[in-house]
């Protein structure tokens, strides 16, 4: 039994490391389209996404039910053992995508990493294999749906404000632009916060510590401070990536894209749906810049994100394999 409270200690310890490291690691997701057309200072716009972070983090759990009980077939399947690699994988890879300044999903990163460490525990008896498909399309499916409505809602903006002139339309949009950041750092909160959440809570499920799987509100608390925390830090490195080398963002484009990624990640918040909101910030930024002009876009950095998308599932997977063993040695 001092064991077994080691281990969950160990487990919500790693959950809310990765919520932290997964705040710095995603604020750009949030504010770097308002900081790199200057519409808000960066560190007010640190402060307000941090704010929002926590109170979307409290808003729902039904994404956490999604992560802690679809991927898995049953908690029997799954120990603390199992989890805490899940949390080591998933976390190197944000280090690593963070230090190269490389947008990429934690959400990835965290199915991966489960993924990974089930498969050389339990083997495949253990995955729910149409709970991980219905994550994985949701994943796969939201850039593009971003990409799609980024360009109808620019196109829409292009027509309804074209005539006039760019310095009065920029000036008009740099205050909206701070609006749409917070309802984008609202977003975020509600959906990303939620995954650490369910693994906690899967956590104290096999471990007997709850008898049904409803996030308890402590669980809650811990989550959305632990990003509201990582945010305040800030995340300047992957800023400047989907800030402004994607495609050169002006107050106007800034607000479709933050517009645009706030309702497709708060809609998938509804439908209790994981999403990663790198993915889906940028693609909405492709979606703006396309309806701009096709070859405004950057496309070549947009592909090495892309190569960095494909990667996460199998070498945060590999990780988390790896780290299952290292973790067994450790805890026998």
């Amino acid at each position: 039994m001092p064991e077994l409270h080691f281990l969950i200690f160990t487990v919500i310890v790693l959950a809310l490391l990765f919520d932290f490291i997964n705040g710095f690691h995603d604020t750009a997701n949030a504010i770097a389209t308002s900081v790199s057309t200057r519409a808000i200072h960066p560190s007010h716009a640190i402060l307000m996404a941090a704010c929002l972070n926590f109170l979307g983090a409290m808003y729902s759990t039904g994404v956490a039910k999604t992560i802690g009980a679809d991927i898995v077939k049953s908690a029997h399947h799954v120990d603390e053992h199992i989890i805490i690699a899940a949390l080591v994988g998933a976390i190197i890879w944000n280090l690593v995508t963070w230090w190269f300044a490389m947008p990429s999903s934690s959400s990835h990163a965290l199915v991966g990493g489960v993924i990974g460490a089930v498969l050389v525990s339990v083997g495949t008896d253990g995955l729910n294999f149409y709970g991980i498909g219905k994550i994985i399309l949701s994943l796969i499916g939201s850039p593009l749906i971003a990409i799609l409505t980024g360009c109808i809602v620019m196109t829409i903006l292009f027509r309804v404000f074209g005539q006039f002139s760019p310095s009065s339309i920029n000036h008009k949009f740099k205050k909206l632009q701070i609006v749409s950041a917070a309802m984008m750092a609202f977003s975020h909160g509600s959906n990303d916060a939620q995954k650490s959440m369910g693994i906690m809570t899967l956590a104290l499920l096999s471990g007997g510590y709850i008898d049904v799987f409803e996030v308890p509100t402590y669980v809650k608390i811990l989550a959305a401070t632990a990003m509201a925390c990582g945010t305040a830090i800030g995340g300047w490195r992957i800023i400047k990536t989907v800030g402004g080398k994607i495609f050169k963002l002006e107050p106007i484009s800034g607000f479709a894209a933050d517009l645009n990624s706030a309702t497709v990640i708060f809609s998938a918040t509804l439908l209790h749906l994981p999403v990663s909101t790198t993915h889906v910030v940028s693609g909405s930024i492709m979606g703006v810049g396309t309806a701009k002009r096709a070859n405004a876009v950057h496309w070549g950095v947009a592909q090495q994100m892309v190569v960095a998308w494909v990667l996460t599932i199998p070498c945060t997977a590999l990780i988390g394999a790896i780290s299952y063993y290292i973790v067994c040695l450790i805890f026998k």
